[in-house]
Order: structure tokens, then sequence, then C-alpha cells
């Protein structure tokens, strides 16, 4: 299983540490030459490869870790997305009044024909996702919701791995929502600093 991170920003940045710091490589990318931010990736560790927005769609596992309105961008790297699974690890705040109600994600999951799609690894702000999620004797939680069931697991064994407690919250526009903006008041799970006890 391959993995990459579209989008070095602060949650790019973020996520690429939780990799590092369990030795799983990933690739990361933006729509600039990889040796513009190669330094950056050096620093987090050597599993963190910095690589070509081509290059890396390539990875049965991507991650959105761009601005919103980059995401067509990324989507036109591939004329169909099967087979693979994206994970939309985007907020988008305040929503535009053009959404009238729909969940941002279900507007990013149109935009990758093919693809399994799940929203997560958006809730925490970057500083929180960047630390060991292991703390207190618990574990990190990560929200996850997709309207393809069966593309919950693998995402949700990827961040068990990567040292969190998944939690599908179900549907894209019923649990999901939980963690999604609306108008101009975001999700009531949004930047919850939330932990789940190992009994």
């Amino acid at each position: 299983m391959s993995y990459a991170i579209i989008g070095f920003g602060k949650i790019g940045q973020a996520l690429a540490k939780a990799f590092a710091r369990n030795g799983v490589e990933v690739s990361v990318a933006t729509t600039r030459d990889p040796e513009s931010f190669s330094a950056d990736a050096a620093a987090i560790g050597p599993t963190v490869i910095p690589t070509t927005l081509a290059e890396a769609v390539k990875a049965d596992t991507v991650f959105l870790a761009v601005r919103f309105e980059a995401h067509p961008d990324v989507a036109k790297a591939l004329p169909n997305w099967s087979g693979k699974t994206v994970i939309d690890a985007m907020n988008l705040f305040p929503v535009p009044d053009a959404l009238e109600g729909v969940p941002s994600s279900a507007v990013v999951a149109k935009a990758f024909p093919g693809a399994k799609f799940v929203k997560g690894f958006n809730h925490l702000i970057a500083a929180t996702l960047a630390t060991d999620p292991v703390v207190e004797g618990g574990h990190r939680v990560v929200f996850l919701s997709s309207d393809d069931e069966a593309a919950i697991a693998p995402v949700a064994a990827l961040a068990q791995r990567l040292g969190f407690a998944p939690i599908s919250l179900g549907k894209l526009n019923e649990g999901g929502a939980l963690v999604h903006a609306r108008g101009r008041t975001w999700g009531p799970l949004i930047f919850k600093d939330l932990f789940k006890k190992e009994r």
C-alpha cells in the first residue's frame, strides 16, 4: 500500500509527521517543483519523500491537504480515480452560499470519479494533528465519514497504524455533518481535542 499527501502547508506537514513518527513512507507533493519544499520534507524525516503531483497521485491512498479552491487542479491529475482512496482532510470556512447547505466534501467527491472517498483527519488543528496522538494512556480520536461504507475500514486501519483512534460517523450528510462547517459556523466536532481511553 502506498500513500501520498497533496499539499504541504500546515496540515500536510502535520500529516507527514504522523507518517514519519511511525516509520511509514509517504510521498508529498504540491503544484510546485519538489525541490522547493525538499528541505522541509527532509526536516520531518527520511520516510517523507518530496515528489511531483503527477507521481504522487499514483499512490493507492491520497490525502487532500490543499485549499478547497485547489482540489479541482489535483483532480485533473488523473482522468479517473478508480482503485484509489481519497481522504479529504480539508476545511472550508466560511462556507460560500453557492454550496446551499451541501457538505463541502460532497462537492469534492464529485471531482474524483471512481475514488473511494473518505472525509477524515480534518477536525484537529494542525498543531494538535502534528503531535503524538498517544496521550495519557489514550489515543487521540480521528473522525471518518463516507458515503461508501466499505471505504472507511482501510482508512480506519491506517489511522490506527498512525496511532489514532478512528471513529466512523457514517455518511457525509449524516454523522459526517458534525465535522463540516455550516455557513459561518464550524461543525460541532471541529477542533475538539478528544481522546478515546483504552480500557
